[in-house]
């Protein structure tokens, strides 16, 4: 390291720790009195917001909860979450996002794994607790989160219910300062096999992500998604990387936020038009979702960006959405990187093309924000050309990535090796720094000696009018190696059948985008494709699923 030059401060100069309080400064100064809403159940402004993270902070102190203490929630996405995403790190604690999509077995596992002290819990989820309380080690207490006027009874030794705790705690609360490298949040990253991991991240790195987040989305004219206007409603659950950390971003620009609840494709249509939210972010399943309602025919779409990101945002989805008026980008990242590392950066002159011209430069990866590093490695670790045509991993530095995996080194150092975090994920890099995914190294599909990737043949299956949705794997053949097998999922009300979709690929056979042999000659249609627990194709289990067949 180089050797620079140090001065002494002044002794009573203040060593500003980067702390999530300080994000919470800025939001209620701008907008003492903007919404936040919940669903059409309530609303208030961000001066009770601040009101009711302190009286949070006494509750969960008065409950016996200390800095170093981990306590779990178990929400919709909520204002309450919200207040969780606050509160439980200002006073010192870790919050733990627990994954509700996961099986009892599993958020078990999370549980103990993260040591949980305090469980916070909606009602819907109390039976899934109460079937597995035996077996939960060092949970002290719950404590219950309901929407009706009087909570559910449960057998579990609840401390009461949310907001009867909060009414009885007091409304000022003295944050502390401490060290920013304090661990504020974890939640658990499901791979295809084993236990889930532990993903950690401190103080610290959740401000530079915020910072570096509205950066991205709030400074270009050409990305105007988080704006002093905007009005957010996520679409993604708040424990999956906390909401993609979108949350912290909105609540210190101080704009108006829609939480939905439990997710109803027909609710969150009427809340898009409602509340006229200008920005939202999901998966690419979500939004087919929301797109086949009936509602979302007489919305007015035209002022509406929405972020993709968790699998790939495809030409045929994009160009559904721009039919419609919306603004379809795509964000890439994953749980360990917090999880920003690139988004669309479009220019003055893309955005002069009509909306369904900008399609190709909307779908591919992006660009690598503020602060970011991204680099494409051959299997030895060594750079390949920026040429758009060279693959590789990409791996990446970002002072807001995973330090290592909890109580798990030995993978740590593996997602760490030669100093970068390896992202398993097959990409080129252009000349204009323009990321492009090319697949999962675990999903690329080997035949004939040549590697085929999944995510292009999705792409392409997916802008045939009447395909709603794609996944492509690929399964043994003892002549090629693999084949490429499709499951396909329709729109409502249309048909197509293999030759449909064979001959519909053959018009990128003969513009050279795809060789012959890449064709599937095994296309399953169904009613819906396996989805993980945080809606991304689960190709290890549609794999499983084939082989057993």
């Amino acid at each position: 390291m180089a050797q620079t030059r140090i001065l002494k401060p002044a002794d009573n100069a203040h060593q500003y720790p980067l702390l999530i309080k300080q994000l919470l400064l800025s939001g209620p100064r701008y907008s003492p009195d903007q919404e936040i809403v919940y669903a059409n159940r309530s609303k208030y402004t961000y001066t009770d917001l601040v009101e009711r993270i302190n009286r949070l902070a006494n509750a969960l102190t008065d409950a016996g909860v200390k800095p170093g203490d981990t306590v779990a929630v178990m929400d919709w996405d909520t204002p309450r979450y919200l207040e969780c995403f606050f509160a439980i790190p200002m006073i010192g604690a870790v919050l733990h996002t627990v994954n509700v999509r996961l099986s009892p077995e599993q958020i078990v596992y999370t549980m103990n794994h993260a040591e949980d002290d305090v469980v916070m819990v909606h009602d819907d989820f109390l039976p899934i607790l109460e079937g597995v309380k035996d077996e939960i080690n060092t949970v002290k207490h719950y404590i219950q989160l309901s929407d009706e006027a009087q909570a559910k009874t449960t057998s579990l030794p609840s401390l009461g219910e949310y907001e009867h705790l909060l009414a009885k705690a007091g409304k000022t609360f003295d944050f502390p300062d401490f060290d920013e490298n304090s661990i504020a949040t974890t939640f658990y990253t499901t791979g295809t096999t084993g236990n889930p991991k532990g993903v950690f991240f401190s103080h610290r790195q959740l401000v530079l992500h915020t910072l570096a987040m509205t950066g991205s989305l709030s400074a270009y004219d050409e990305m105007p998604l988080l704006r002093s206007s905007s009005v957010y409603m996520p679409v993604t659950p708040m424990f999956h990387v906390h909401a993609w950390g979108v949350p912290y971003a909105a609540t210190m620009l101080g704009i108006k936020q829609v939480y939905p609840g439990r997710y109803e494709p027909e609710l969150l249509v009427d809340l898009l038009k409602e509340h006229k939210v200008t920005f939202s972010h999901c998966v690419p399943t979500v939004m087919q979702m929301m797109m086949a309602t009936e509602s979302i025919k007489t919305a007015d779409l035209s002022n509406w960006h929405v972020l993709i990101g968790g699998s790939a945002l495809t030409r045929g989805l994009c160009d559904a959405g721009a039919r419609l008026g919306v603004s379809m980008y795509t964000g890439y990242g994953m749980s360990e990187t917090c999880p920003l590392l690139s988004t669309t950066h479009l220019t003055a002159e893309d955005l002069k093309l009509p909306l369904e011209q900008q399609t190709s430069k909307r779908i591919k990866t992006g660009i690598a924000v503020p602060m970011v590093e991204l680099e494409i490695v051959n299997p030895e670790g060594k750079p390949v050309p920026h040429d758009g045509e060279a693959k590789g991993e990409v791996v990446a530095r970002a002072p807001w990535l995973t330090q290592s995996y909890f109580k798990e080194p030995e993978k740590g150092e593996e997602l760490w090796q030669g100093g970068w975090l390896h992202t398993g994920d097959v990409a080129s890099l252009g000349t204009d720094n323009t990321l492009l995914i090319k697949d999962r190294i675990k999903d690329v599909i080997k035949t004939g000696g040549e590697w085929l990737s999944s995510l292009d043949l999705e792409n392409l299956i997916s802008q045939h009018p009447a395909v709603a949705g794609a996944a492509v794997v690929g399964v043994p053949d003892e002549k090629w190696g693999e084949r490429p097998h499709a499951l396909v999922t329709l729109k409502p009300g249309e048909e197509a059948s293999l030759d449909d979709i064979q001959n519909h690929l053959k018009q990128f056979v003969d513009s050279g985008e795809i060789n012959k042999w890449a064709i599937p000659s095994q296309i399953d249609f169904v009613d819906d494709i396996p989805k993980t627990s945080v809606g991304k194709i689960n190709k290890k289990l549609i794999r499983d699923q084939l082989q057993e067949h």
